[in-house]
């Protein structure tokens, strides 16, 4: 199941960022080449889909994240309208 939620945090030098979950909850660490779309930066409030997996040491992360585009948030509500 893919999630959303909004960048809080990139920093393009290290590679690495924080997501925070629409959903509510502690914000989850990504990195660039989780990126689908690895060429563009993330920026602080872009809405992305991702999903969740665990470390080795059993922490959470964002990984396969994706921008949302005008396209897929309309997919998104037609499906939540579907029920």
């Amino acid at each position: 199941m893919t999630n959303f939620g909004k960048i809080k945090t990139y920093d393009s030098g290290k590679g690495h960022g924080t997501i925070a979950p629409e959903q509510g909850g502690d914000a989850l660490p990504f990195r660039k080449s989780d990126l689908q779309q690895q060429a563009q930066e993330p920026k602080q409030d872009q809405r992305y889909g991702y999903d969740v997996t665990n470390t080795n040491s059993g922490k959470r992360c964002a990984i396969n994240l994706h921008q949302q585009g005008e396209a897929d948030i309309q997919q998104e509500q037609a499906r939540a309208q579907q029920g």
